[in-house]
């Protein structure tokens, strides 16, 4: 069994605790974006590598969605109105023209808590979902029968261990399917200057927001909601985005 020709790379944005939910922000979102490795290499890496020595003037630089909306660390360039006018379109710019699919399951952490009295971790559930939407993107595309990888974030080796357990449960079996995924994990650290992880990370916040504010401006979720798996006819609910319960 050889490698196909995609890479997954995934992020999260909040926290899956259930114990102390916040309530400008109950909801748990975790992001699979789908990369062509020929895509990947000789378009997107270049493309932000450019964007970040065009600002920065070098490509050491981690795009971290919070520090870049709060203004933060490398990121307090963009206290500068114009400077982040600027960086603002150039990342819309590069985001909009990146070729790449986007599943991602949203967890709304009140509603669990409130439908089942031993509520599973938001997180393992986030991972079925898309782990199986994933599944199904490959087959759709004949690449089912070869070896994926998916890149997680590293949270600690506690976490990680147990990610990677279900992880393993789910792939062995454990899905809609109820047969082997080909897909391997592997964990990269926040600061890893992965091109991929850090996508991922952009694109995860604007889909809380726009669950927790459906109606308020959203310009980032403008651009992430075309990067969706979509049906045939255009759906995106249940094919690129799984909101539960």
């Amino acid at each position: 069994m050889g490698f196909s020709d995609y890479i997954v790379y995934v992020d999260e944005s909040g926290d899956h605790g259930l114990v102390s939910i916040d309530p400008q922000y109950p909801v748990f979102v975790l992001a699979f974006c789908i990369f062509e490795k020929s895509a990947y290499t000789d378009t997107i890496v270049p493309a932000f590598q450019r964007l970040k020595f065009d600002f920065f003037g070098h490509d050491l630089v981690v795009l971290h969605s919070h520090n870049i909306r709060k203004a933060k660390k490398e990121f307090s360039i963009l206290q500068n109105s114009q400077v982040r006018k600027r960086f603002m379109a150039a990342l819309t710019t590069e985001i909009t023209n990146a070729p790449f699919t986007l599943i991602a399951a949203v967890i709304d952490k009140n509603k669990l808590k409130e439908q089942y009295a031993y509520p599973a971790n938001p997180y393992d559930i986030a991972m079925v979902f898309c782990l199986e939407r994933t599944y199904r993107f490959l087959q759709d595309l004949g690449q089912n029968e070869n070896r994926t990888t998916i890149c997680f974030e590293c949270r600690g080796k506690k976490e990680d261990n147990e990610l990677e357990l279900a992880f393993l449960r789910v792939i062995s079996g454990g899905n809609w399917f109820d047969g082997n995924m080909p897909f391997d994990i592997e964990f990269a650290s926040k600061q890893t200057n992965s091109t991929g992880m850090q996508l991922a990370d952009l694109v995860a916040y604007p889909i809380g927001r726009r669950t927790i504010r459906p109606n308020d401006p959203n310009p980032a979720y403008d651009v992430v909601k075309e990067k969706f798996r979509q049906s045939e006819s255009g759906k995106i609910d249940g094919w690129g985005l799984k909101s539960f319960p």
